[in-house]
């Protein structure tokens, strides 16, 4: 049985002082009395004899990102009351939410990378964001290459592109440039620098395997694929051209079934991240466009019954009621083949192009309907967050309600995916010896002929996000596969912990 496991390359650690030994950094060069932009000369053609002289110019840019979070839980009387883990330990009260409140530390662990003399930093937003439901950041590290360590400023994040800005009070620090990205070509070199497992400044390589890759983690993804080794830790750390100019921030790893590397890594352009870096510097609000649709990708069936190429454009099969597509005169049924002049491909789909259109404009959107071309003008707005969406998908409101015991929602999850699930409770998670700091939904019961049972998910795990959407109810969950479906898609990524084995990304088929 084949599978397809994505792994967001975080490395989230639990305890009150997590210490990890890091390599001596004897030799390194400190800051220099004058900044420094570590950029390269341009490299001979063909494959380089060694990539020492680009990393000893470009390493000292690169850092260590460390948070200590506290998670505050309502610890349940009875955790397995009512569900099918009630056995596991007898009779324990009566269930009900009446446990005392716990408190717990927790830290994480990341990379990222200078861009500027005085102290502004890139990284993943994973890396510094809340490990939890109910968690605070309380304090975030940044760790140079020499060892030393800056208190870091969180000037801004972007959970939609999972991009965050970080400053530290510091001068003449060396520093990288972006580059372009959009200038790579599939084969080219690439360096990845990070600090994989905690264990410090680490350099691999390997070539671009793909572009525009679409993990299905949302519909802003378009990532730039690599064979370098990318590990757990190795998240807002930059990868380099041969240029010196780095061209993306590794983001996602898919793993084998252990965990480890297996040639697969996943980088955010660099095009793509400069505007939303830029953004957070200024203080702009980031805001993406919007049209209020749910889209589905033609393929050769539907290709074939509407005469249009495979691949070109995307069906609309929702229009939401009071949006920017109805209010322009779209319907159910009009085939999207353009946004602004720029096609709909499987490599830019509709929800990315829409997203990167300023809110407001007035766009012009080539479609066909009933076999018949038009140009409609629409004015775009601006997209909800990914969870309000995720609740809108779902009949609900989007509030922040105990939806646990929502039967309709949870069941429609179990139905489309064929498992069942419980609000992860601590106690469930000694039992199956999952970390203190993983929240989600615990999967009580697969169904064997379901292809969440032929990918081998089974009692006991975790799924921490359903579609890089956090679920730690089954009402929540029922969402995402509300919103998948509404969307036309045939299958949802889940985010698993196992035990204690580096967490799992599955992509479960959803039932007819």
């Amino acid at each position: 049985m084949r599978y397809a496991y994505a792994i967001t390359a975080a490395l989230l650690l639990s305890g009150t002082a997590t210490a990890i030994a890091l390599p001596s950094a004897g030799g390194a060069q400190t800051a220099q009395n004058e900044p420094a932009v570590m950029a390269a000369t341009a490299p001979k053609p063909g494959a380089p004899m060694s990539f020492a002289d680009l990393v000893a110019k470009l390493q000292p840019a690169v850092v260590n990102i460390s948070t200590s979070q506290h998670i505050t839980q309502q610890q349940p009387a009875n955790p397995f009351a009512g569900t099918p883990f009630e056995g596991l330990f007898g009779q324990q009260g009566q269930g009900g939410n009446g446990g005392p409140a716990i408190t717990r530390e927790a830290t994480s662990l990341g990379s990222g990378f200078i861009i500027s003399p005085d102290g502004y930093v890139v990284t993943n937003n994973h890396v510094v964001a809340p490990g939890a439901k109910g968690a605070t950041v309380d304090s975030i590290t940044v760790t140079l290459v020499d060892r030393k360590e800056y208190v870091a400023k969180l000037i801004g994040r972007d959970p939609t592109s999972d991009l965050a800005l970080l400053k530290i009070d510091a001068k003449n620090l060396p520093f990288v440039k972006f580059g372009d990205s959009d200038a790579a070509r599939v084969g080219d070199w690439v360096v990845a620098i990070g600090n994989p497992f905690g264990l410090g400044g680490t350099v691999t390589a390997g070539i671009v395997s793909s572009l525009h890759r679409v993990t299905g983690g949302g519909a802003y993804d378009r990532f730039i694929q690599t064979d370098a080794a990318i590990n757990q830790g190795n998240s807002g750390g930059p990868m380099f051209d041969l240029n010196g100019n780095v061209i993306g921030i590794n983001s996602q790893i898919l793993g084998s079934t252990g965990g480890g590397n297996i040639g697969i890594g996943f980088a955010i352009p660099a095009t793509d991240a400069k505007p939303v870096i830029e953004k957070l510097m200024k203080g702009t609000k980031i805001a993406r466009g919007y049209l209020g649709v749910g889209p589905q990708p033609i393929d050769d069936d539907l290709a074939s019954s509407f005469g249009l190429v495979k691949n070109r454009g995307e069906l609309l099969r929702s229009i939401e009621p009071g949006q920017p597509a109805e209010k322009a005169g779209l319907k159910v049924g009009d085939v999207v083949l353009r946004v602004g002049g720029k096609d709909v491909t499987p490599d830019q789909s509709l929800s990315y192009l829409v997203a990167n259109v300023t809110p407001g404009s007035r766009v012009p959107l080539d479609i066909v309907r009933q076999g018949k071309p038009m140009t409609i003008v629409a004015t775009i707005g601006t997209r909800p967050p990914e969870d309000q969406l995720a609740a809108k998908a779902a009949g609900e409101e989007g509030d922040d309600g105990d939806d646990s015991d929502n039967p309709t929602v949870g069941q429609a999850a179990a139905n489309a995916l064929g498992v069942t699930v419980q609000t992860l409770t601590p106690q469930i998670a000694r039992t199956f010896n999952v970390d203190s700091s993983v929240q989600g939904v615990v999967v009580a019961t697969v169904d064997p002929s379901s292809d969440a049972g032929s990918k081998g998910l089974k009692r006991g795990d975790v799924i921490v996000s359903a579609n890089g959407v956090p679920v730690t109810t089954p009402a929540s969950l029922g969402a995402v596969v509300a919103q998948a479906k509404a969307a036309g898609r045939t299958q949802v990524a889940l985010y698993l912990v196992r035990g204690r084995q580096p967490a799992l990304f599955i992509a479960v088929k959803l039932k007819k």
